[in-house]
């Protein structure tokens, strides 16, 4: 790739776009490949083009639009963290979340001014004004880490419910500590300076409120069309984060997040599309943010910084954080373990970074002496909680049994005897699975055999909350109902990721009258077999058996011995599931398995064939 320069060894801005969303995505994709914190790569990558090697400078690249740029970046992450504050959703964490937001909020602006005070050795003033902005925990981090340490459902509700709310709280929180100071530090009357933050924040609630319930009877009255919700969504956000701004700094943060919680709640049916999309431009807008803010940083700037710098993180994360959240979560009926995870995690993120660098220059400009220190202060503090949580959140959550299991879980939706024979083999071979139906009658068979099963719809709310679907990564929909199979695999499609959704052969599948298009439905299961082929398999005596590929026995030796088998799916070395289509994998490894229906008076040389490869078979 070639990339443009200018006068003075800089990028042109272009060339500095492509740069910046590169590397964000690349990041990204290179901790999934890897299996490593994404927010780490990011900073990393950040550092490296930026102070490091000095390849790129957001400043000198970009100009003065960096900062706005930001902000708005900012401003779109928070408002795509509140449409995901559905309080329908929120079942047993709804008490967690309030006290982590009205109790936790101020807790933890006082201990962190105390922290800054007497840890990091700065005055008063700047503390109380870091200490607000500190309130933070940062959902730009929150959400990538939770989708990597995949946590059981509510720990991860607490912290994401608490990262999005408190994100405007902790601004708002700078703001009003800054308001003081400037009164102190200037002729302006307190009761002046109280009035216009009330206003401003009252303004901000209203806006919000205004804006998203325009949305949601606009798009509920039919009064814009389907294919232009997304750009009108996005003015109006725009619109109303720069309104609120304008009123009172900062508080265009309360003013999208509010607007966003308004819209989640407002049970739109475009609703789930809306979503999908800005989570799309959230993952682009993270990776860009935290390109810019690492290759923004001064290293001279951390050059101000003593080994006092060290003592104030070791305090936030091993006093501050933990005493803010256990304090607040006294009395609740969370269990330790949940509070413990939740009490040690606490990344902060842009909106820390952004903020504090902001108030830190205008408190040095208002005479301030350790306002200079903030911004350096700010990045320490993202950087080590950042690095810190990231490598420690899956393996705490893990060792206090809140992630999903270790082998990667088969969901199966539809009970019958097919899907009950194939979750009783994947049980053998230690993998986890559940079967789901909505027809009591259907999990009979299922619930005989001492499969665990969801009685329900796994499309349904009851589902989310009782089903925790992280513990699962491969879905497939085998219910007697092709169109029902087809939406479940449609719906949970971008929760699964559509390589890992399967479903069954529909009976008029290959009609071309009746193809569906190719983003509808999921891939091919059981060589195009349909429900009434398969069940009809079963009842004529088929039964599911597995076998472990080894050096010696590999699949050729497996088709000569079983020709007339009919392959399902193949167990990995990790534990996860793929099902395969025939014979499309000859090259298999030592160590894999092989799941495939028997047919029935086959004679198999149990004793001999397990001598040759130590399977069950």
């Amino acid at each position: 790739m070639v990339i443009e320069q200018v006068a003075g060894g800089g990028l042109a801005p272009v060339s500095a776009f492509a740069l910046v969303g590169a590397l964000g995505v690349g990041a990204q994709w290179l901790a999934w490949r890897f299996q490593l914190p994404a927010i780490v790569l990011m900073l990393a990558a950040g550092l490296l083009v930026g102070p490091v090697f000095g390849l790129f400078d957001p400043m000198r690249d970009i100009g003065p639009i960096t900062g706005p740029l930001i902000s708005l970046a900012v401003a779109v992450i928070l408002f795509e963290g509140g449409l995901t504050l559905d309080l329908h959703k929120l079942g047993d964490a709804r008490g967690g979340v309030m006290r982590l937001v009205l109790i936790g909020a101020p807790l933890g602006w006082l201990l962190s001014t105390l922290t800054l005070r007497f840890g990091a050795n700065i005055g008063w003033e700047a503390a109380a004004v870091f200490g607000g902005i500190m309130v933070v925990t940062g959902p730009t981090v929150i959400a990538p880490l939770l989708r990597q340490a995949r946590l059981a459902r509510r720990p991860a509700q607490l912290l994401q419910w608490e990262a999005i709310v408190n994100d405007p709280i902790g601004a708002l929180a700078a703001v009003l500590a800054f308001e003081f100071i400037l009164v102190r530090h200037t002729a302006t009357d307190a009761s002046t300076a109280l009035m216009d933050l009330v206003l401003g924040i009252g303004f901000a609630t209203l806006l919000g409120l205004a804006a998203g319930f325009l949305i949601a009877r606009a798009f509920w009255r039919g009064w814009v069309p389907e294919y232009m919700k997304v750009p009108v969504l996005f003015t109006v956000l725009l619109a109303a984060f720069a309104a609120s701004d304008a009123m009172l700094h900062e508080s265009g943060l309360l003013a999208v997040t509010v607007m966003g919680l308004v819209i989640a709640n407002a049970d739109l049916p475009s609703y789930e599309e809306l979503r999908r999309f800005k989570e799309h431009a959230t993952i682009l807008l993270v990776s860009g943010v935290f390109i810019l803010l690492a290759a923004s940083m001064d290293f001279a700037a951390l050059g101000q910084l003593t080994w006092r710098a060290a003592l104030f993180v070791a305090l936030v994360v091993l006093v501050a954080r933990p005493l803010t959240v256990l304090l607040s979560l006294v009395g609740t009926n969370l269990p330790m373990n949940e509070r413990v995870l939740i009490a040690a995690t606490g990344p902060r993120g842009v909106v820390l970074v952004a903020v504090a660098g902001l108030f830190g220059e205008r408190l040095a400009a208002a005479g301030v002496a350790d306002g200079a220190l903030i911004g350096p202060l700010a990045f320490v503090l993202v950087l080590a909680t950042v690095v810190l949580h990231g490598f420690t959140l899956a393996p705490l959550a893990r060792a206090l049994g809140l992630a999903g299991a270790e082998a990667p879980g088969v969901l199966l939706v539809g009970g019958s005897r097919f899907t009950t024979g194939f979750a009783e083999v994947l049980r053998k071979g230690d993998v986890p699975v559940l079967v789901s139906d909505p027809n009591h009658a259907h999990l009979i068979r299922p619930r005989t055999a001492g499969v665990p099963t969801f009685y329900g719809d796994i499309l349904s709310e009851a589902a989310e909350h009782q089903v925790e679907l992280l513990t699962y990564r491969t879905i497939v929909a085998a219910t007697d109902n092709d169109a029902y199979n087809t939406l479940v695999a449609t719906d949970l499609a971008p929760e699964f990721g559509r390589d890992n959704t399967y479903q069954i052969g529909r009976v008029k599948g290959e009609k071309a009258r009746h193809a569906l298009p190719t983003q509808l439905g999921g891939r091919g299961f059981g060589d195009g077999r349909t429900y009434d082929d398969l069940e009809a398999l079963m009842r004529d005596g088929w039964t599911f058996r597995m076998t472990r590929m080894t050096e010696e026995f590999g699949f050729a030796e497996w088709r000569e011995r079983r020709p007339d088998a009919i392959l399902m799916a193949r167990i990995g070395k990790d534990g996860e599931v793929k099902p395969m289509r025939g014979d499309e994998d000859r090259k298999l490894t030592a160590g894999t398995r092989l799941v495939f229906l028997s047919k029935p008076g086959e004679v198999v040389e149990e004793a001999r064939e397990r001598g040759l490869n130590g399977s069950k078979d």
